[in-house]
């Protein structure tokens, strides 16, 4: 039995606070009308204020930075949102199912069906997934596609930034037969925040401020699998796909186009629109752009919104599919409180209604 304040919101818990993702829960926590942040802790800023950390939440947030400890959690708390490494984040779950919070996880530990796939791509020196027998009980939480199922859930597993994106753009396109799942070409552009707080070379502003790589390409994104997984699972069939991401010198935003072959010469610009429209009728945070726009990172950039295009290349036979999102928000701390919105009942866009900023 989870030991709780008595108080008519829900008390929470950050585990992995300091980090940039972590940092963007807290931010739109504050603002949630039905939440109440009861713990917050992280690895190596335990000890410190929140404020000596993250400015921005001065005289906003007054609780400590404290060192994780499962059973401390649970009785001030009851979900959690994880927000700590892969590998690092299973053991945290572990403990926290164990006392009976409900978990959305933002690693990718959970995000794998197959604990195979998993060792393959996120294993490292031989070690296994650490918390193997919680798989089956995690839901993919992407709200678009699995509603019903998180809304069940106790355990979430919140997507990765591109596959969010990625899947967002070309899922429907896939489940009603338009395009093939073979040849998916994927080419994403992301933020440097995706690459994590921690100082690293690739990330300092003076190697990415004048210029734009790519990384990691030729199937060696742990993404990939991801990806493939979901995609496949929508349209019933294998899907193999090249995906070739690259880091551009912005903080916030991904942008990820997609490249698929029709599978019939009645494949229209028409037909494209009125599939993706007819699919995300009824998902709040998806716009589908007409024929006059296509999408752009400043206009979802802080908000939880998804702006989606489609295109027919007539000359070419293919089909082009685009995705705008934040990838801290909807690709991250966004989509996860969306997923809690949903695993307590509660209206989908409940403290995530914010207007992008800009500019």
């Amino acid at each position: 039995m989870v030991a709780v304040p008595s108080t008519s919101l829900l008390p929470t818990a950050i585990v992995g606070a300091s980090g940039y993702t972590g940092a963007e829960l807290l931010r739109l926590l504050l603002l949630h009308p039905r939440i109440e942040i009861t713990s917050i802790s992280a690895g190596r800023a335990a000890g410190r204020s929140l404020a000596e950390v993250y400015p921005q939440f001065r005289d906003r947030l007054s609780l400590p930075i404290e060192s994780f400890d499962a059973k401390a959690v649970a009785a001030v708390a009851e979900v959690a949102f994880v927000a700590l490494p892969h590998a690092q984040s299973a053991k945290v779950v572990d403990e926290l199912r164990a006392e009976g919070l409900a978990v959305v996880d933002l690693s990718a530990d959970f995000r794998l069906r197959d604990v195979a796939v998993y060792d393959e791509w996120y294993g490292a020196d031989d070690a296994t997934h650490p918390a193997p027998h919680r798989m089956a009980e995690a839901v993919y939480g992407l709200p678009e596609l699995y509603r019903d199922e998180i809304a069940n859930a106790k355990l979430v597993a919140a997507p990765g930034c591109y596959p969010t994106s990625v899947i967002l753009a070309v899922a429907p396109l896939l489940k009603a037969g338009l395009v093939g799942p073979k040849g998916l070409i994927v080419d994403a552009k992301s933020g440097v925040s995706g690459a994590g707080r921690n100082p690293s070379q690739v990330a300092h502003f003076p190697e990415v401020g004048e210029g734009v790589r790519a990384y990691k390409v030729a199937g060696t994104h742990r993404h990939t699998p991801e990806m493939e997984q979901e995609l496949a699972a929508i349209c019933g069939r294998p899907v193999r796909l090249t995906f070739t991401p690259h880091l551009v010198p912005m903080s916030r935003g991904i942008l990820s186009c997609v490249y698929s072959e029709a599978t019939s010469a009645d494949v229209s610009t028409q037909s494209l629109q009125t599939t993706l429209e007819d699919f995300y009728h009824d998902k709040p945070f998806v716009s589908v752009l007409g024929q006059d726009a296509l999408p752009d990172t400043s206009f979802v950039r802080g908000s939880n919104r998804v702006h989606v295009a489609v295109r027919y290349d007539e000359r070419a036979e293919r089909v082009v599919s685009f995705a705008a999102i934040d990838n801290l928000c909807k690709g991250s701390s966004g989509q996860a409180i969306q997923c809690l919105n949903l695993m307590r009942g509660w209206d989908e866009e409940l403290g995530l209604q914010a207007v992008a900023t800009f500019p």
